[in-house]
C-alpha cells in the first residue's frame, strides 16, 4: 500500500529570508491527516536567503536531521558545536533533555537549499548530542547508502529510533532497490528530479508512505536524489 504525498498538497510559509514547505504539521500550519509517518513527525524543504538564518532558540526530545542540498549552512549549538554543512554532510542532533541552536545560511550572497527532518527519539530524556558526516557523491551513485541508524552500522550516523535513513543519487535509467521486512514502513522523499516508485510516478519534492510491501523498487526518469527510512 502506498499513499502519496504530493509537493503541490504541502503547507508553504514565506517569511521572505525563509520560503518553506512542509510534509507534515508544522508551526502554523496543521493538518491533522498530515502528522506525520511513524517515528517520523516533520520534513521541512528550507530555502534561505543570504545572510539569514533561524536565530538560537531551544528543542528537546527529539532526533533533528539536516540534510544540505544546495550552499552551506551554519550550524552552532550550546554542546560547544560550530560547524558549515555542505551538500553531502549530514548532521543529526539530538536534544534530548534540551539543548539551544542556530542554523544561519554561511554565505552572503547565495541561498541555502536544505531539509530539516524531526524523528521522536526511542525515549524521552537522552543526553544531548551531536554527529556530522561526510557522504561523498561517488557512495550515493546508482544506489542507497545507508545514512543514518540506530547502531551506526557501516559508518552511518547514529539516530536514537528504530530507523534506516538511506540517501541516494540515481542518473537517468538507473535503478536501486530495498527489500522491507516484515511489518516495517517506508517514507521516500524526492529531493530532486523524477522516479518511479514501485510503479508510481514521484516528482521533486513529493514523498510517499510505503506500508505492507515487501520492497521499494526505484528508477530514476531523470536524474534524482531521494531519502528513503525504513521505520518500525
Amino acid at each position: 500500500m502506498m499513499k502519496l504525498r504530493r509537493a503541490e498538497d504541502r503547507g508553504h510559509a514565506q517569511h521572505g529570508w525563509l520560503d518553506s514547505h512542509h510534509s507534515f504539521s508544522f508551526a502554523d500550519y496543521y493538518d491533522p491527516a498530515q502528522m506525520g509517518f511513524r517515528a517520523l513527525r516533520v520534513i521541512n524543504e528550507d530555502r534561505v536567503q543570504p545572510g539569514a538564518g533561524f536565530g538560537t532558540h531551544p528543542h528537546r526530545d527529539m532526533e533533528i536531521v539536516s540534510y544540505v542540498l544546495e550552499g552551506g549552512l551554519a550550524h552552532k549549538d550550546s554542546l560547544g558545536t560550530g560547524s558549515t554543512l555542505r551538500p553531502g554532510d549530514v548532521q543529526r542532533m539530538s536534544a534530548g533533555t534540551g539543548v539551544t541552536h542556530s542554523e544561519f545560511n554561511a554565505s552572503a550572497s547565495e541561498p541555502v537549499h536544505f531539509l530539516q527532518i524531526w524523528l521522536l527519539p526511542e525515549r524521552p530524556g537522552l543526553a544531548p548530542g551531536y554527529e556530522q558526516k561526510h557522504f561523498a557523491a561517488a557512495d550515493r551513485q546508482g544506489r542507497l547508502t545507508l545514512l543514518a541508524s540506530r547502531t551506526g552500522t557501516d559508518g552511518s550516523l547514529t539516530i536514537h529510533q528504530d530507523v534506516r535513513l538511506y540517501g541516494g543519487l540515481l542518473d537517468k535509467g538507473q535503478r536501486a532497490e530495498l527489500a522491507l521486512a516484515q511489518e516495517r514502513h517506508a517514507w521516500v522523499q524526492l529531493a530532486r528530479g523524477t522516479l518511479k516508485l514501485n510503479g508510481e510516478t514521484l516528482r521533486v519534492g513529493d514523498g510517499a508512505a510505503v506500508s505492507a510491501e515487501p520492497r521499494l523498487a526505484l528508477e530514476a526518469v531523470e536524474p534524482a536524489e531521494v531519502l528513503v527510512f525504513d521505520l518500525a
